[in-house]
Parts: structure tokens; C-alpha cells; sequence
């Protein structure tokens, strides 16, 4: 069980590293709430906007913003949702299940590729995680506006293992 438990234990920050990705700390929530809670066995991870160089990505889907580019701001998200995770949990490897993402993508009413966006998050976790541990449930929603004019916001729930 040991050595299982060791050959996992390096795993996903090896692929991290095999992707380049350097995770950020945890972001300062910018309103009255916190960036995740521990409930069980579940972490619930507080939205987290897209951001670049920093600043929020701005921008709305349909009007200035392609899918393209939307899909890479929502991977630029699930670096900092992990990132976040990274705090809660200490360890990423003690994640069993990526169980839900809920993803606010800001688009015009007659915009349809939410779901194409939300890929950008979904694909990262598949290959960081696998392909069992990173598949979850999900939602894609086109809203009017994201806080700061972000273009993509996204939350998610993870299972991980009991402490």
C-alpha cells in the first residue's frame, strides 16, 4: 500500500510539472466569504474569476472575446482553483474525485459556446488528475456580467481522501 500510496504521491505535481504549471497561493477573496470549506470528506472552492497578468481577464463572450480565448481563461482558472485546493488540502494527491465545476461564463444573449469555454478547466483537471479523478459532473451558464468584468468564473466541489 506504501509504495502505491508513494508512486501517487508524486504524481500529480509531476504532471504539473510536466505541464509547466507553477501553482499561485491562494487568491484574497474580494467580498464577505471565504476561498473554500471543508465539509466532510468535500471541499467546496469558492468562485474564482479568470485573471491575467494579475489583473481580472476581462471581457465578454460574443462581443470581444472568442471561445478560444475563453477556453484559455478558464484554464487559467482551474490553476488557481487548484492553487486554492493546494491550501485546503496540503496535497493534491489526497484528491479521490473532482466531483462538480460550476462554470459563469459572461456572454452575450446570443452566445452558445459556454461549454466550450468551460472545456478549458475541465480538459486541464483531466490531464492533471486523470481521467477518472478528473472527471466531474458539471454546469456551463452564458450570464450578463461576472464581478470586475471578468470573462469566465468558476467554482468547484472535490472530493479528497479522510485525513
Amino acid at each position: 500500500m506504501s509504495t502505491h500510496a508513494n508512486t501517487t504521491a508524486t504524481s500529480v505535481y509531476e504532471q504539473l510539472s510536466k505541464l509547466g504549471i507553477e501553482l499561485p497561493p491562494v487568491a484574497v477573496p474580494a467580498a464577505a466569504y471565504v476561498p473554500f470549506v471543508r465539509s466532510g470528506n468535500l471541499i467546496f472552492v469558492s468562485g474564482h474569476i479568470a485573471k491575467k497578468d494579475g489583473k481580472p481577464w476581462v471581457g465578454q463572450l460574443g462581443r470581444d472575446v472568442d471561445t478560444a480565448t475563453g477556453k484559455a481563461a478558464a484554464r487559467a482558472i482551474a490553476i488557481d482553483l487548484m492553487g486554492t485546493l493546494h491550501a485546503a488540502v496540503g496535497d493534491l494527491n489526497k484528491v479521490t474525485r473532482i466531483v462538480k465545476l460550476m462554470s459563469l461564463v459572461n456572454s452575450t444573449g446570443d452566445f452558445t459556446e459556454q461549454h466550450l469555454v468551460t472545456n478549458g478547466c475541465s480538459e486541464l483537471f483531466a490531464e492533471v488528475f486523470g481521467p477518472v479523478k478528473g472527471a466531474h459532473a458539471r454546469s456551463a451558464f452564458g450570464v450578463a456580467q461576472i464581478p470586475m468584468g471578468a470573462c469566465v468564473e468558476i467554482e468547484m466541489i472535490v472530493e479528497v481522501a479522510a485525513d
